[in-house]
């Protein structure tokens, strides 16, 4: 238990912050699945309206601090690159 008033007050900015870093991952991971539900159900169209939905949320997240910011950038990129293989195999209409 905190003894000193700094330390109490410590123990409240840790429990805002983890609630804010909780809530902002909890939505970064939300947009992700969107944009993965849409690769896998096949509409491109789909998957790169969420894909923009996604991108800044996920770069958000890490430049925030709740990821790291490389791991941010590896998320969008390797989301960018599944969509853009949808593109390469689409049966020519």
């Amino acid at each position: 238990m905190a003894n000193t008033s700094s330390a109490k007050k410590a123990v409240r900015q840790i429990a805002r912050r983890t609630a804010v870093n909780k809530s902002r991952r909890t939505r970064m991971r939300t947009a992700v699945r969107e944009v993965e539900e849409a690769i896998a159900s096949g509409n491109r169209e789909a998957a790169v309206a969420a894909f923009r939905r996604a991108q800044p949320i996920v770069m958000r997240t890490g430049q925030k601090g709740v990821i790291h910011a490389n791991t941010a950038s590896r998320k969008v990129s390797r989301l960018a690159q599944r969509i853009k293989a949808m593109q390469d195999h689409q049966p020519a209409v």
